[in-house]
């Protein structure tokens, strides 16, 4: 399936237990780079969730980000050092005690210290951490289908544009045919009115010589067969299910080397014009594959 790198995916949900928003973003990238954006409750549960990803993309920057409000109190992960709060009373107690006063605890300092409170992702329930891993399945599928949706787009356009360019390939072959013939006759015309001018007779087979080196230098014969090779390749994979931005990028990148070497051969003002328009459906069909997977 031909797919964008380019993409958007969505899950809001709340239950008994929570409210989970997850937003997924993904633009062009030559490497698979995750970024996650998880709350501290969470820890690196990214780590764990990675595979989640990796089963549906390649390439691309993907920013996965999750909001998360918590219903019930008792499923905060959050524990209190009681030994610690404990070794301190003590510590408090003994040392009025020395001083002849009475130490009563203020509990409500312990609300204030770090110290004494901890965060881990393993004292989440596990239903909710199954809950959560749904929610990030729902929203990857709705982020890979906007892709799926995005990569037969442009896999469309790049079929029009195919054709363009073979419409191109065909007026420039049709051009290269009376190239040689043309490119002759003008240069036979200066060369006979300047010997005339001089009182020297044109030699007849030297002139036919030339003409068979004119032809050779100005022929894309073999350099169009290569590009129509080419673009009928890019046509094909197009059809294919598996094909990626990376191979077709290759075969443009030939198709580019091919046409260019026609412009310089021809050297012709037509010729030209069909070179020009098209290297601009080339290198559009480029901007287009740079943002398949």
């Amino acid at each position: 399936m031909i797919k964008s790198m380019t993409g958007y995916g969505h899950f809001n949900s709340q239950d008994a237990q929570c409210r989970q928003i997850w937003e997924i973003k993904s633009v062009n990238s030559k490497q698979l780079n995750l970024r996650w954006k998880l709350p501290p409750e969470l820890g690196s549960m990214d780590y764990f969730w990675d595979n989640e990803v990796h089963s549906l993309a390649l390439r691309g920057k993907i920013d996965i980000t999750l909001k998360l409000q918590f219903l019930q109190s008792n499923l905060l992960p959050i524990s209190f050092n009681r030994l610690s709060a404990e070794a301190m009373i003590d510590q408090l107690t003994s040392f009025a005690s020395n001083r002849g006063e009475a130490f009563q605890a203020d509990y409500n300092h312990f609300l204030t210290m770090p110290g004494l409170w901890q965060e881990s992702s393993e004292s989440l329930e596990e239903g909710l951490m199954h809950s959560l891993k749904r929610g990030l399945r729902t929203a990857l599928e709705d982020w890979d289908q906007s892709r799926v949706r995005e990569g037969q787009a442009l896999k469309e356009d790049l079929l029009k544009r195919l054709v363009v360019i073979q419409n191109s390939i065909t007026d420039l072959k049709n051009r290269s045919h009376s190239l040689a013939e043309e490119k002759f006759q003008n240069l036979q015309d200066r060369l006979s009115n300047l010997l005339e001018s001089q009182g020297v007779e044109v030699e007849q087979d030297r002139m036919w010589q030339e003409l068979a080196l004119l032809s050779d230098k100005v022929d894309i014969s073999e350099e169009l067969i290569r590009l129509e090779t080419h673009v009928g390749k890019l046509s094909s994979l197009l059809q294919t299910e598996q094909v990626g931005g990376r191979k077709l990028d290759f075969y443009l990148q030939e198709c580019f080397r091919e046409i260019n070497t026609c412009g310089n051969k021809a050297q012709d003002v037509k010729a030209s014009q069909f070179v020009v328009e098209c290297k601009t459906e080339l290198e559009k069909c480029r901007e287009q594959v740079q943002n398949l997977e």
